[in-house]
């Protein structure tokens, strides 16, 4: 037996290689239309999509009309509370000497106009005092001279008042010097504007060079905001834009102004656009360093139309909405969009007043019409048949019970091999296995040939 199953194995895979060496490489035109699975493409378009009442209410699907109204933009902004740039003053002698005494002691103290900020000796003060004395005394020796002698003398004292003014000594420090007759050693320097020192660099006793900063005050009158916003909305800021500000410092109140000047920059790490608010500030309750939130309304000049926002839906490649038709069907429809506020988008084409389209459950409703434009695509494939009926109905009759007959299944030893019924030579018509050969004649015993060799000994 198993010599006889080698046999039919050696049988089997000579005939499979005489198939596979003479069978032809398969054309196209001979495969069947029914099973031809390239011919349809795949769908790349969404199509309508028919949704009951029940199905529209399940997933969330609302409508809104297509309006025709100016579209009113709302913008919200950071801003920072800073000190009016205009109105900061510094503080720097214009001679050399020496610091004696510092009225304001320490940053974010506040002064007044007038008031003394520190004393300095300066050997050039004190000689501009000794002119002007001496330039006093001559004019009260010529009161009796000729015109020309009073006039010079009153020039030069006039000179030496003019030379302590430049210095920035107050005139009625100069008046005191002339009264008294004496020199002082120091002089008082004095706050030209109201505010707060923001940088005092400078201690008591120190030298100091002409020019150097010694206090640096903020006049807190009057503040700027600071804001930045998004160089897509930069045509919203303009200058004299109404502009409202909320302060978390001032809960519940708003302050209100208008754009006072726009940079002309942008900025490359944010791509912000900087813009600028200046504030009164009575009472100095607004600080800089402040956060403050800048919300800046405008309103289209003419009527546009608008949709939800919810109801465009980008892909990437498309922009599109879909639009209830008069049977019921909601119809992807391809739009130009432009400007946009919180809650409404403009449309520039693919729309026009009085449609009506899906402003919610945009998303679902376009991945139904994917899925059936996906569907419809296989249905159209030849020989795919998406309703479930065949084309060719099966031949009528009875169908004949028990496995089909296989010629391979008579080998002794041989399993059922599906598929060798299709290879050549394989005689499938008939399962009566082939007759066996005559046996040869012996020449020597004179009797049939035994089908084990002789130097094999068999058992019985």
């Amino acid at each position: 037996m198993g010599m006889i199953a080698g046999a039919a194995l050696l049988l089997v895979g000579a005939f499979a290689a005489v198939y596979l060496a003479t069978r032809k490489s398969p054309d196209a035109s001979a495969v069947p239309a029914g099973h031809n699975h390239g011919g349809a493409a795949p769908a790349t378009e969404a199509g309508p999509v028919m949704l009951s009442r029940a199905d529209a209410d399940r997933i969330g699907v609302t409508f809104a009309p297509v309006t025709l109204a100016p579209l009113k933009r709302e913008l919200r902004a950071v801003g920072i509370v800073s000190y009016d740039e205009t109105r900061v003053k510094v503080i720097a002698p214009k001679i050399d000497g020496w610091v004696e005494q510092l009225y304001l002691n320490f940053t974010g103290q506040p002064v007044r106009r007038g008031d003394a900020l520190f004393t300095i000796y300066a050997p050039m003060l004190v000689t501009a005092q000794e002119e002007l004395l001496l330039a006093r005394r001559l004019a009260a020796d010529v009161q009796n001279g000729s015109p020309e002698a009073r006039r010079s003398a009153e020039e030069l004292v006039a000179s030496a008042r003019r030379r302590l003014s430049y210095w920035d000594i107050p005139a009625a420090d100069i008046d005191a010097i002339e009264t008294s007759g004496q020199v002082r050693r120091t002089l008082t320097l004095r706050s030209p504007i109201d505010g707060f020192v923001v940088d005092k660099p400078v201690l008591s006793g120190q030298r100091i060079m002409a020019g150097d900063a010694v206090y640096r005050i903020a006049d807190l009158n009057t503040v700027w905001v600071d804001g930045e916003i998004y160089e897509q909305y930069a045509p919203l800021a303009r200058v004299g834009a109404p502009i409202t500000m909320e302060f978390a410092s001032l809960p519940g109140e708003q302050r209100t102004g208008r754009v006072a000047y726009v940079y002309p920059t942008v900025n490359q790490d944010t791509r912000t656009l900087r813009v600028r608010v200046a504030l009164p500030n009575v009472g100095a309750e607004l600080k800089p360093g402040m956060y403050a939130t800048m919300v800046l309304t405008s309103s289209s000049e003419r009527p546009v139309l608008t949709v939800p926002r919810s109801a465009v839906l980008a892909t990437g490649r498309r922009v599109l909405v879909f639009v209830r038709a008069s049977n019921g069907a909601l119809v992807p429809k391809d739009v130009t969009i432009g400007d946009a506020s919180d809650d409404r988008v403009v449309v520039l084409s693919g729309l026009s007043v009085g449609d009506t389209v899906v402003a919610s459950a945009t998303f679902l409703v376009d991945a139904e019409s994917n899925l059936k434009s996906a569907l419809g695509g296989m249905g159209n494939m030849p020989g795919m048949n998406m309703g479930g009926a065949s084309e060719t109905p099966p031949p009528a009759g009875p169908r004949p019970a028990g496995p089909v007959p296989d010629s391979m299944s008579k080998i002794p030893g041989m399993p059922d091999m599906p598929g060798m019924a299709d290879m050549p030579g394989m005689n499938h018509g008939s399962s009566t296995p082939p007759a066996k050969p005559a046996p040869k004649p012996n020449p020597q015993k004179g009797g049939p040939p035994s089908s084990t060799p002789p130097h094999v000994r068999q058992e019985v």
